[in-house]
């Protein structure tokens, strides 16, 4: 069979179901991608036949987690109740989101839930999100927001949060033919419980739509402080009238950031964070050990204890 160009649309026990001209074919990955240290994504473009992957096309973004490729945008699901609005999430999510060139866009879900005295501070937020460029949408119990049709159509995009925000439930209300598995939140740890078990392409709309399995951290790989500087996107504009063209916004003198969080015109919230990320960020190193005349990377986070190995 001559080679052909497809999409792959799902990714299961080293398995790799690739779409072409409405056909499904199921391939694994030549061994050449082992050596090369590459593993095949959903949403990679691929050189495959009926049965193999021969090549990897370039990627115009590349995720870690999720692990996907070729996102347009990103819906960013967020409960305001159980789960809490966790706003560090957010604000890890929006930067690496940023740093990798995919459209951020936000939803609040379960607003329902929020007592009348709570109201006005979620407002507040969502009304700082909007201001410094991001698009938020509000959604209640059996509430889809009608503007996300045309934010999906003809897109690749990736739907991504903690356990038990309502992401399987926006899809089911968007096209409850998809009878996406949702369960309860497990009060005891305070999230919800992993519904989503493999990543996947969901065709909707002339575009797709990743439904992951939802995670509760993000990792900053590959960032660098002065990445993580640029992907807040208020501290970039206000970072123009800083003293200093590097300015980090941490001890430097005349930083124009640190003069708008004084004043509230950044909020704190989100400074504070920036804080947290740019210590998490230092407190990562490059470990390069030799091993069957290979090179392993490693990334260690200090301050978390955690190991995550890049490539072995």
């Amino acid at each position: 069979m001559n080679k052909e160009s497809g999409l792959i649309v799902k990714a299961i026990s080293g398995e790799y179901t690739i779409l072409k001209n409405g056909e499904r074919f199921v391939c694994k990955p030549r061994g050449v991608f082992r050596y090369k240290e590459m593993t095949p994504k959903v949403g990679d473009y691929v050189l495959f036949d009926d049965k193999t992957i021969y090549e990897i096309k370039e990627r115009k973004n590349d995720l870690i987690r999720p692990f996907v490729s070729n996102i347009d945008k990103a819906f960013l699901v967020f409960s305001v109740k159980d789960p809490d609005l966790n706003l560090n999430l957010l604000d890890r999510m929006l930067a690496v989101i940023e740093f990798n060139d995919i459209k951020p866009i936000i939803i609040f879900t379960k607003l329902d839930l929020l007592k009348e005295e709570e109201k006005e501070d979620f407002n507040i937020i969502n009304n700082y999100y909007e201001k410094i460029g991001y698009k938020t949408y509000l959604s209640s119990k059996d509430n889809l927001p009608s503007e996300l049709d045309k934010e999906m159509k003809g897109a690749i995009c990736c739907l991504a949060g903690q356990s038990g925000v309502g992401k399987s439930t926006l899809l089911n209300l968007y096209d409850a033919s998809l009878n996406l598995k949702t369960d309860e939140i497990s009060y005891a740890l305070g999230r919800g419980k992993h519904t989503t078990r493999h990543v996947e392409l969901i065709e909707l709309n002339e575009g797709f739509i990743i439904d992951t399995p939802g995670f509760g951290s993000l990792d900053f790989i590959d960032m660098t402080v002065e990445d993580l500087s640029q992907s807040f996107v208020e501290f970039f504009e206000a970072s123009k009238k800083c003293k200093y063209g590097m300015c980090l916004h941490l001890n430097e003198p005349g930083c124009m950031v640190k003069e708008k969080v004084e004043n509230n015109t950044i909020f704190k919230s989100r400074y504070d964070n920036y804080l947290l990320f740019v210590d998490e960020i230092r407190g990562q190193r490059v470990i390069y050990n030799k091993k069957d005349g290979k090179k392993d990377r490693k990334w260690l986070y200090h301050h978390q204890y955690l190991l995550v190995i890049l490539a072995k």
